[in-house]
């Protein structure tokens, strides 16, 4: 909370533009920790209250000048994040250290660095200047004049404390408690040096620049990327999987990159899952417009500021920018959900769709411009052309080509192009190419030309391969142990093939392909092309299974009866079996009695057997390499009519051709009874059901097996209703009994049918 005046009213006089003005403030203490225990950072919020003495247009606001709670960045904020706030911001801070006031700065308002409306509308997401990095500070005066304006409402001014959760204050990482070193652009910080050289320049930096300095140490370097899983996609869609080069027109290396985890996000703030577009088709440069008084120890601070002032006081779901580059090249994940995935950003308002945003912390504008700006570094500009020569490679855009775009913005880009317009872009532009806006400062956006020309060097084509000899199957290669591989040569390249990190094949030149004999097992093989102008490139790791070993068939083909309609030339059957492999099984194919193909998986065939012969069941198994494996069965179905029964009790024949024997047998007296003697494996009872029959008691082998309701709602002849198997051929009984089911105790049977 504001120490001094702020539970109360207080009152200050100033003199603008030759009036007096009475700034009247109060305050309240808003923080990003959600138990009130230290975190990773705090907000501070107090409105900015008065009007313009006499008048009853709100054109002038503030806060005089209070002792705070420590902060290091600050920014105004208002409720409508559309709204214009015409007019000058001005601030003044005091130093957290000497207790001495700085000068008056001005602070620029933006509505050009903006999610997209959905998202700033699920947020309820506010309008505001640029957020100002002052370093560590605890004490604050706010000046926000109209220029005839009415000012927007609900002004307040939100200071931010970046917290120090695990900062070392090492070069790579940066303490938010380390005072600013130099109020310039340039600083004094030692690992500029390390970072200097333009890309590819064999001359050493020119010493005169501010970036060339002694280096510190290889210890300087940031800590690699650690992409972070997806939690969701966006509405109506898939979230995609991490983008593959496949066939890609360029490629760059990844640039080490400082994790969110590393520069401290907290990652209960951002309460929506990322949103993913289908590409990244341009590269929009921002400067973060924070002014240039941080030194490379304190840059994760200033990213942790930003990230807590665009989801705390601007009301945005996280960090805007995709990515961010401090003064020293060093280069960090910005808005979460994978970086090497197309993510959804909220910098460049109207085309955030398929872009990716990346600003250089500091502003850079001219020097004699307000705010005034200095000349990106070396280091900066060279950590750009990495990051977005590796971004734009994911998805195979030439950073020095061109694309096209359509504007998104429903309200427009600031005047510049309305809501469906298609626009031309240079694949790296500025932000100011997307929108009426100054960023990323004339300085540098003079520099984009080199930034392209810098990323250009380091892409190379990529080398897209194809395999022959081998199945594809899921992307897995299968083959029995050889493979050809192919790829289209580039006159300059020379290409090595590569089993398992190892050379397995130095093709001459020109040679678009080898072939390769793999020992059995799985194997990762990938051409690798030097270039003669010393740049290397990769063809993505394809997986090839080497197999020579047969399918098996753990459990062998065998019939058994399945319930249908029988009839005197088709019994309804089911051939069962249960075919493996040790790789990956391909197919099933029945070669007999039919020629059927089936599913890897599939484990049985409803077929029909013709009674009386035997017929041949035979199967082949082939894998995905091409092995194969041969099992059959031999076997004869055969029919029993009810004529050939032994019965007790009353029975009557009905003549009818439905039947299997052109008659059947029916009988309404209870404990009638009807039995079949046979030698088989399987066998199963044919009966006619109609909504009138009853229900028959079934014995197998003088033993009860249940009682079986001949009933149906359909006149239906010949149904084969019940059916029993047994491991092995055998001799056995099966009888069935009139149940004299009350109110239809007649019964009608056809017979037996049996597998031998």
């Amino acid at each position: 909370m504001l120490r001094r005046t702020l539970f109360g009213a207080s009152v200050a006089t100033v003199v603008v533009a030759g009036t007096v003005t009475y700034l009247v403030s109060s305050g309240s203490d808003a923080t990003t920790s959600a138990s009130g225990k230290p975190g990773p950072g705090r907000v501070h919020q107090y409105a900015l209250r008065s009007m313009t003495a006499g008048t009853a247009a709100q054109k002038v606001a503030g806060l005089p000048a209070a002792s705070t709670e420590p902060f290091s960045l600050l920014g105004v904020t208002w409720d409508k994040p559309r709204s214009e706030l015409h007019g000058t911001v001005r601030v003044r801070t005091r130093d957290a250290a000497s207790g001495q006031w700085s000068g008056w700065r001005e602070v620029e308002p933006e509505t050009e660095d903006a999610p997209d409306a959905r998202e700033g509308a699920a947020r309820g997401s506010r309008g505001g200047t640029s957020g100002l990095w002052v370093g560590p500070s605890n004490g604050v005066e706010v000046r926000v004049t109209g220029h005839g304006r009415t000012l927007p409402t609900g002004l307040r001014v939100d200071l931010v404390d970046p917290g120090d959760p695990g900062d070392s204050g090492d070069p790579a990482g940066g303490g938010g408690t380390s005072r600013p070193r130099a109020a310039g652009g340039g600083g004094t910080d030692a690992r500029l040096a390390a970072a200097a050289e333009p890309i590819d320049s064999p001359a050493p930096a020119d010493s005169s620049s501010p970036a060339a300095e002694p280096s510190a140490s290889s210890s300087a370097e940031p800590s690699p990327s650690e992409s972070l899983a997806p939690t969701s996609s966006p509405a109506g869609g898939t979230a995609p999987s991490s983008q593959r080069l496949g066939a890609k027109a360029v490629i760059a290396p990844k640039p080490a990159m400082v994790s969110r985890a590393a520069w401290g996000a907290d990652e209960s703030l951002v309460k929506e899952p990322p949103e993913y577009d289908a590409s990244v088709k341009a590269v929009f440069v921002h400067h973060s417009d924070t002014g240039n008084s941080y030194t490379c120890a304190q840059a994760k601070s200033v990213v942790r500021s930003i990230f807590l002032y665009h989801v705390k006081s601007e009301g945005w779901n996280d960090i805007g920018y995709n990515f961010l580059v401090d003064k020293c090249g060093t280069v960090y994940e910005g808005r979460g959900g994978g970086a090497d995935r197309p993510v959804h950003g909220a910098h460049t308002y109207g085309f955030n769709t398929d872009t990716t945003g990346i600003a250089v912390l500091g502003t850079y504008t001219k020097a004699n411009e307000t705010p005034a700006g200095v000349a990106p570094t070396q280091a900066a500009l060279n950590g750009v052309a990495k990051v977005a020569a590796w971004k734009l490679g994911l998805t195979g855009v030439d950073p020095a080509g061109k694309t096209t775009l359509t504007s998104m913005a429903p309200d427009g880009t600031g005047g510049k192009y309305p809501y469906g317009k298609k626009v031309s872009f240079y694949t790296i532009s500025g932000h100011r190419d997307g929108f009426a806006t100054a960023c990323p400062g004339a300085q540098l956006y003079a520099m984009l030309g080199a930034i392209r020309t810098a990323a250009k060097k380091l892409t190379t084509p990529a080398v897209a391969v194809t395999l022959s000899g081998a199945a594809n199957v899921g992307g897995r290669y299968y083959t029995k142990s050889t493979v050809t591989v192919g790829w289209k040569p580039v006159a300059s390249a020379t290409y090595e093939v590569r089993v398992d990190g190892a050379v397995a094949a130095t093709p001459a030149a020109g040679a678009s392909s080898a072939a390769l004999t793999l020992k059995p097992g799985t194997h990762s093989v990938m051409v690798h092309a030097k270039y003669s102008g010393g740049g290397t490139a990769d063809s993505p790791a394809s997986t090839v299974v080497a197999d020579v070993t047969k399918p098996v068939f753990a459990t062998p083909p065998a019939l058994s009866l399945r319930p249908a309609t029988v009839t005197t030339t088709a019994v309804p059957v089911t051939l069962g079996w249960k075919a493996t492999d040790n790789a990956l099984l391909g197919s099933v194919k029945a070669t007999s009695p039919a020629a059927k193909t089936f599913a890897p998986a599939t484990t049985s065939w409803a077929a029909t057997a013709t009674p009386g012969a035997a017929q041949s069941w035979s199967l082949t198994a082939a894998d995905a390499a091409g092995n194969t494996a041969t099992s059959g069965t031999s076997q004869s179905v055969a029919l029993m009519p009810e004529g050939q029964s032994q019965r007790t009790g009353p029975w009557k024949r009905t003549t009818n051709s439905s039947y299997l024997g052109g008659y059947g047998l029916y009988s309404g007296t209870k404990g009638a009874s009807a039995s079949w003697t046979f030698t088989g494996r399987s066998a199963g009872l044919v009966v006619k059901r109609q909504s009138n029959v009853g229900a028959v008691v079934v014995y197998v082998d003088g033993v009860k097996a249940g009682t079986l309701d001949t009933r149906a709602s359909k006149l239906a002849y010949r149904q084969l209703v019940w059916t029993r198997a047994w491991k092995t051929s055998g001799k056995h009984t099966i009888k069935v009994v009139v149940a004299g089911t009350s109110g239809r105790p007649i019964v009608c049977i056809d017979g037996i049918t049996y597998i031998r």
